[in-house]
């Protein structure tokens, strides 16, 4: 792939634009309401694309595009369909509450219902989940960058680190300068460039799958994550290719043993971080708490509901044509991730036959080397490992001093969470399973602490920056449109949550403890500190989620963390809105009650001590004990009268009627995709 002139006079001018149009929008901006809320004056189509905007970024672009080149398919839609009816709920339910009470953030409402303890819980928690999310965000974006690099010149080598250096810099320089209005008028470009980019992005790959004459991969079974090749005759349509490979990945509907998305979520696991995100996540809820009324909000909130029935169709369909195309590139940046994980079993298993150590191996040795067992390739330096090309799966790159450092524990089991892998690596899966047998029943009989290591197969999270770099048409301009979309998509979520992140600390933790009576300037000034703050914490973190020891998704890093919050704060937030006479420390129960529960099923699944319960169900469970709980307190101790929420705020709360048909229509064509895609739709035999 080549980056022609056009390229970079579109992908430049479009980063040019998108800063001075947010900066010259956001002037004049003096005090904290005008920072942080937009002087509460965004109207309707500036809060629907910036929902869209601020949502849709690495984590859907790449984890989402990731997760469905995996055995999960189009499965993951769940999270965007699922969204539009969350949405409209969120809008004429939650939104009239926000709106009345005149709030600037999430945690403040919890003041408002229960007390400052149950807030000043939420904002540290949520501070802390922002600060993996800053860095998940960065990380995926610059992942995609780094491999567009290398595609485009395999002697260009653009780190991660390097990459989320840029990604960071640029969000914070029109956040820092302008708020949150920068941040909406810079997402209504965005937003509708990343639309327009990703649907580009699925018309060229499905011409590529059209007229790919050479092997193309598909996943034999859901269940067990088979990889089997076809081939095509030159007249089979690409709409054809695509069904006859795909139609096993496209169900809604996976295992009730899935580890993803298993279809037992549906029923309550997934609605619980939808209700979270969409109703009760400050950088997503900020724009709807700057609407400049609430009928405004409401045609915000379900417009932004209907772009969410589109995105699967631009983003979750390329993503499943990138594993028909590109797995063998896929499967050869695996070695990387795989290196330390194979030569620690090395070193825990010297009886192993599977893997044979190469001191610095020239590219022929390298392209020849069988699929039978692994070369640990030890190079003596970082360069020299750069230098070399690697593009053999089985071939694992590692330096000396790396291989030298690494040991593993006494009781360690080697696994994956990559159905794929026993098919990718089969003398591997066979060698593994005696093993891991053998060191469990061990660590059972001398009952010690049984430690994890994961192989994968694919590096599914680089599908999109496989399909930009191997499908769009050359030194047209087009790669730097999409390429500028994508950024732009990343850098829009970024400054969300820089933008909200610094909100949370300023108004619920330095005003309403450091300096209660801290003039506007000064709070502003600090919102702004905040952002180069924390952009400085994403850059950093950004590398060091890659691990494939954390997860082989970044999409499940994102789910998986925010479970420590989100069910207990739906659960409070929820239980205190129809139950008035809650009292306060039920707020504060609920929200402590998720942490520990969650917290302790996650380390007792992690070190095998008990069940590996899937995320979305843990988190069902632990919303479920949240209310228990609260419920329990309040018949111990219910208020002597019921709550009455203060009318606080100048802006007209009459609802919108029109806002209302709308979500309806929306809900409707909702579950009439979810029939479509099952198996008694277009699914069946």
């Amino acid at each position: 792939m080549e980056f022609g002139i056009l390229d970079f006079v579109v992908f430049f001018g479009f980063i040019a634009a998108v800063i001075t149009i947010g900066l010259w929008k956001s002037r004049n901006e003096k005090t904290s309401e005008d920072y942080f809320l937009a002087g509460r004056g965004l109207k309707w189509w500036l809060i629907g694309f910036s929902l869209i905007a601020a949502n849709i970024s690495s984590e859907q672009l790449v984890g989402m595009s990731g997760n469905a080149a995996s055995h999960v398919g189009l499965a993951i839609a769940s999270y965007e369909w699922m969204a539009a009816i969350t949405l409209v709920v969120v809008a004429f339910w939650f939104l009239p509450y926000f709106l009345r009470a005149g709030i600037y953030t999430m945690p403040e409402f919890l003041e408002v219902r229960y007390n400052s303890t149950a807030r000043i819980i939420m904002a540290i928690g949520t501070i802390f989940l922002y600060m993996v999310l800053l860095g998940s965000v960065t990380y995926s974006g610059a992942l995609t960058i780094s491999t567009m690099a290398a595609k485009m010149d395999p002697a260009r080598d653009i780190s991660v680190a390097q990459a989320a250096i840029v990604i960071g810099l640029i969000a914070m320089i029109y956040v820092t300068a302008g708020g949150l209005k920068a941040c909406a008028w810079a997402d209504l470009i965005q937003g509708s460039a990343l639309i327009i980019g990703s649907g580009i992005v699925m018309l060229y790959a499905f011409k590529k799958l059209g007229s790919a004459t050479d092997e193309l991969a598909f996943i034999e079974s859901v269940k067990t994550g088979a990889v089997g090749v076809k081939t095509f005759t030159q007249d089979t349509r690409a709409i054809d290719r695509f069904w006859e490979l795909n139609k096993i990945r496209m169900n809604m509907f996976l295992p009730s043993d899935d580890k993803v998305l298993p279809w037992t979520a549906l029923i309550l696991g997934l609605w619980i971080p939808n209700f979270y995100y969409w109703g009760l996540n400050q950088y997503i809820t900020q724009r709807t708490l700057a609407s400049s009324s609430l009928s405004e909000g409401q045609k915000g909130i379900v417009f932004s509901a209907f772009m969410k029935l589109l995105i699967p169709f631009v983003v979750v369909i390329p993503g499943i044509i990138a594993f028909n195309l590109y797995s063998k590139d896929m499967n050869n940046q695996s070695s990387v991730d795989n290196a330390s994980v194979i030569a620690k079993y090395m070193k825990a298993n010297s009886d192993t036959e599977l893997v044979e150590i190469v001191k610095s191996p020239n590219a022929e040795a390298i392209a020849s080397w069988e699929h039978k067992k692994f070369m640990l390739a030890v190079y003596a330096d970082e360069e020299s490992m750069k230098t070399a090309k690697l593009n053999n799966p089985f071939v694992l790159p590692i330096t000396q001093a790396n291989y030298d450092s690494l040991t593993a524990a006494q009781y360690t089991v080697f696994e994956s969470d990559d159905k794929s892998w026993t098919s990718a690596f089969p003398a591997l899966a066979v060698e593994l399973n005696a093993y891991n047998s053998t060191v469990k029943n061990s660590a059972d009989t001398a009952k010690a602490t049984v430690t994890t290591e994961k192989f994968i197969a694919y590096k599914y999270d680089t599908a999109l920056g496989q399909l930009l770099s191997g499908v769009l048409p050359q030194k047209v301009g087009l790669i730097g449109f999409v390429l500028a979309a994508l950024l732009g998509a990343i850098v829009s979520s970024l400054a969300a949550m820089l933008n909200a992140a610094s909100t949370i600390f300023t108004m619920d933790i330095f005003k309403k403890y450091i300096s209660p009576k801290a003039e506007q300037k000064s709070m502003v000034m600090l919102g702004r500190i905040c952002v180069v703050v924390f952009t400085g914490v994403a850059i950093w973190l950004a590398p060091k989620l890659g691990d494939p020891k954390i997860s082989n998704s970044i999409f499940t890093i994102i789910q998986e963390v925010q479970g420590l919050l989100s069910p207990g704060i739906l659960a409070v937030f929820a239980f205190g809105l129809i139950v008035k006479k809650a009292p306060p420390i039920a707020g504060v129960a609920g929200l402590l009650t998720n942490i520990v529960c969650y917290g302790g099923m996650y380390m007792l699944g992690r070190y095998h001590i008990g069940p590996d319960i899937q995320f979305l169900n843990r988190m069902a469970i632990c919303f479920g004990i949240d209310l228990v709980v609260m419920i329990i307190i309040t018949m111990t101790k219910p208020l002597a009268q019921p709550i009455v929420f203060e009318h606080k705020t100048t802006l007209d709360l009459k609802s919108s009627k029109g806002a209302l048909a709308a979500g309806v229509v929306v809900v409707i064509i909702t579950l009439v995709l979810y029939y479509l895609f099952s198996p008694i739709g277009l699914l069946k035999p």
